[in-house]
């Protein structure tokens, strides 16, 4: 990748933060006759500690764009995790409302520079698509009609002022990232590591599953893409069931996966998000696999070995 400067927001979460470091751990290595360091900024919501920060309040729809002159690039990763609560009334608007006031406000804000980036990297993810049952589903097609997939529709829809100003706006549309630290894989390896993993309702449901190694590999050539724009599914050529997965688990823990947890107790235990858990998601990543991108874990027990790897 060029010398860029690039914002982020969301810098501290899963993908946030491994986009981080592969930026900083680049700029590191770079040769001094290869020209300055890139430039990183993080979108914070707190008041900046140094140059490198940038004060944004996506709730009130406020950022500092002042700081984001000169930026080649903005990657927007923020929003509420879609795990991490049951889904009351209030949760559901919180997971809402951190994507599509958050987005507004920074499409807004970039589109209004006078220079404004090149390309705006707006994460999205697969539940756009709803429950897919067993088809292949590339990024051609509908959206679903759920709650996560209506969501996903604002979200990107709120990413317009972006398009708008003729910024080139990526949504990458994210599957189930395989990583320890964070996000539903994270919390899937201390209970396989027990000898506690078992598959989740049928276990015939698709996951549409990616390496954290090759989702910021993935973010990292949408930048450096000019010719990609719109949506990109960011899952591995392959999704597997969820009794792939929890064979593949076992497989490269060396556990048993002897405790299967019925539909009813998921359902008991985490309300509607069950649901989403229970779905199908047959996802394809056409685009990425047309643009040239390759995979370096295109198999779940590639990713899964990979996560434990990082």
């Amino acid at each position: 990748m060029a010398v860029m400067r690039i914002a982020i927001t969301g810098s501290t979460g899963l993908i946030g933060t491994a986009l981080l470091r592969s930026l900083r751990a680049e700029s590191a290595t770079r040769p001094p006759e290869a020209g300055e360091r890139p430039d990183i900024v993080r979108l914070v919501r707190r008041p900046p500690r140094g140059a490198d920060e940038v004060r944004w309040d996506p709730e009130r729809q406020k950022v500092d764009a002042a700081g984001l002159a000169g930026c080649d690039a903005v990657v927007h990763l923020a929003g509420a995790g879609v795990g991490d609560h049951r889904w009351t009334d209030a949760y559901k608007r919180t997971i809402r409302d951190s994507r599509v006031l958050g987005t507004a406000a920074l499409a807004e804000a970039i589109a209004s520079l006078d220079t404004p980036p090149r390309v705006f990297v707006c994460g999205s993810a697969i539940g756009y698509y709803g429950d897919t049952g067993d088809r292949r589903t590339d990024e051609s097609a509908p959206p679903g009609d759920d709650f996560l997939a209506r969501v996903c529709v604002d979200w990107e829809e709120a990413a317009a002022p972006a398009v708008e100003a003729g910024i080139r706006t990526v949504f990458p549309r994210t599957g189930l990232v395989v990583g320890r630290q964070g996000g539903a894989w994270g919390r899937l390896f201390p209970l396989f590591k027990l000898g506690l993993g078992g598959r989740l309702g049928s276990g015939r449901q698709y996951w549409s599953f990616i390496s954290l190694h090759d989702h910021i590999a993935a973010l990292r050539h949408l930048i450096a893409t000019e010719e990609l724009s719109g949506p990109v599914n960011f899952t591995a050529p392959e999704p597997v069931t969820n009794g792939e997965v929890t064979a593949a688990m076992g497989r490269v823990l060396h556990r048993p996966t002897p405790f299967p947890v019925p539909a009813p107790a998921l359902r008991l235990a985490l309300g509607q998000f069950a649901d989403n858990i229970l779905s199908s998601q047959r996802v394809i990543p056409q685009r990425l696999l047309d643009s040239g991108f390759t995979f370096a874990h295109p198999t779940v027990d590639g990713a899964i070995r990979s996560a434990l790897a990082g």
